[in-house]
Order: structure tokens, then sequence, then C-alpha cells
């Protein structure tokens, strides 16, 4: 009997271990089971991709356990780090009842960074991603150049050509003006000096030849 005994708590503390370890196997850390993301600030956050070129941009954190406790922090990473693993921006953030969790939108300088997610009950290493910030405009590469080179030359022809249209106008207009004045002034002169006292010097003329006969014609009576 105690032989039966024996073997039946032995088979039953054998089931009770294959039972257990399943769930063991599945059992992981708070935290270890979740995932973050590099989001530009104008995706959803429903999109489970990382984006990791971006300007300003947001954390996006799902798949964790609920109400998880998460500090993290973002360091300056080579080729654009003037000092590699300096912390540039760091936070803290509680995740929903669901797991998942964004911070605020974010902006950085342009270059290249990596972000550290740490939170309570982790194994190992902490979560990480890299990635580029890049704000610089889509004209940046000279194709306002052109327009502003185009502008001033147009400004410098249009502002020049006047003047060198008018100066000839204007030597031309200075030169007549003299000319023709002094033409008039000469035909008034003639015209007006001349044609009168020849008339006048004829109606004289004949007064003292109508006076001259008179007085003979009355000597004589």
């Amino acid at each position: 009997m105690r032989t039966l005994t024996r073997a039946g708590a032995l088979s039953a503390v054998a089931a009770a271990t294959l039972f257990a370890a399943p769930v063991a196997a599945h059992a992981t850390a708070p935290g270890d089971n979740g995932t973050v993301k590099i989001h530009d600030a104008k995706t959803g956050e429903e999109l489970r991709r990382n984006e990791p070129h971006v300007c300003t941009f947001y954390l996006d954190a799902f798949g964790f356990d609920g109400g998880q406790q998460v500090g993290w922090h973002i360091e300056a990473w080579a080729p654009t780090a003037h000092t590699k693993g300096e912390t540039v921006k760091s936070g803290d953030i509680v995740l929903d009842a669901q797991g998942h969790g964004r911070t605020e939108d974010l902006s950085l300088p342009d270059g290249h960074y990596k972000l550290f997610w740490n939170f309570a009950g982790e194994k190992g290493a902490a979560k990480h991603k890299v990635f580029w910030t890049d704000c610089a405009p889509d004209d940046s590469k000279g194709g306002g150049g052109t327009t502003s080179t185009s502008t001033p030359s147009a400004s410098v022809s249009a502002s020049a050509s006047p003047e060198s249209s008018a100066s000839p106008a204007a030597g031309a207009a200075a030169s007549a003006s003299p000319s023709a004045q002094g033409g008039d002034s000469g035909d008034l002169a003639e015209t007006g000096n001349g044609a009168p006292v020849g008339l006048l010097a004829g109606l004289s003329a004949a007064l003292v030849a109508a006076g001259g006969y008179l007085l003979a014609r009355r000597r004589r009576v």
C-alpha cells in the first residue's frame, strides 16, 4: 500500500510540474514583451512601423504590460555627435491599461541620435532605436537661388534702360530747342521791322509830294 501511495504522490507532483512548465515558459518580466517606435509627428499612433528619418517626432510604445512605468532618454550619436553618448533629451511616461503610450511631439537639431527605453522589471539591456532628424526645407538645394539672381539683373536692366533711352532724347530736345527759338526770333525781327518801315517811308514821300504840289499851286493863284 505504501508503495502505491508513494507512486501516486510522485505522479501528482510530476503532473503538476508538467502543467506549470508552459506557464513558466510564457511568463516574462513586466514590459519585456513590448516595443517602441520613432514616429514622425504627422504619423498616426496606429502605425506599428519605425520611421528612422524624421523632423518633429514622438515616441510610440505598444505591447507592454498595462500601467508600465517607463523612463527614456536620447543620446547624440556618431557620426554627427560632437560628444557621443551625450544625453540631449529625456522624460518619463506611464503606459495605459493596454500597454500603449506616446510622448509629446519632440524636436532636435539635425543629426544622428539613439533612443534608450528603460522600464521597471526589464531584463537585460534597454530597448533602443537609432534615428536621424532632418528638418532642411525642400528648396534648400538652390531652387530659390535662381529666382533671386535673375530678379536683380532684370531690375538693373529695367532701371538702366529708361536712362539710356531717355538721355539721347533729352539731348536732342535740348539741342533742338535753342535753334528753333533762334530761327523764330530772326523771322519775327525781319517781318516786324522791315515791312512797316518801308510802308511808312512811302507814305511820308507821298505826303511830302502832295504838300509841295499844294504849296506851288497856291503860289500861282
